[in-house]
């Protein structure tokens, strides 16, 4: 029996690509390990963290994928700024989501500093691009064998 390989999309902020870079890595390394094909894996980069959900809804749609990682970092700054960013990207991929059907998993780093950022995007099994890629696969093969849902029929 043949299984259908699990297509995974990427979405990855460049604002802070010196952070972002590490956790696609660490996302793509993750899902190599957990035998997804390279060529099952692509990336579409958006400007920042708050285009996230934008582009995880659009990459959605088109299905071509079984799941959406969505990577950000977020420095906090001097303004409250950060505060709304991280609110609006953490609610919009979760409406993404719902309205899509599609799993999708939130990594977007909020941290005080640049280093604090950098040590969760390091190399190894702390980086938080892995955690959120294997998530994202874990929850792409619960859907798959979920039964899909009938119109009418109770949750």
């Amino acid at each position: 029996m043949t299984t259908t390989p699990v297509r995974i999309a990427l979405v990855v902020s460049r604002y802070h690509e010196f952070v972002t870079g590490r956790l696609e890595a660490g996302a793509r390394a993750a899902l190599r390990e957990a035998g997804v094909a390279d060529s099952d894996v692509v990336t579409w980069q958006v400007p920042g963290a708050f285009e996230l959900a934008q582009a995880a809804q659009r990459v959605a749609e088109a299905g071509d994928c079984d799941a959406v990682v969505c990577l950000g970092c977020l420095i906090r700054g001097e303004t409250p700024h950060f505060d709304y960013i991280a609110s609006a990207a953490a609610d919009g991929i979760m409406r993404a989501a719902q309205a899509t059907g599609m799993p999708m998993a939130f990594g977007v780093l909020t941290t005080n500093t640049a280093e604090e950022a950098l040590a969760r995007a390091a190399d190894g099994p702390a980086n938080k691009g892995r955690e959120c890629a294997a998530a994202a696969l874990e929850m792409a093969r619960l859907y798959r064998a979920l039964p899909s849902r009938r119109p009418g029929a109770r949750l």
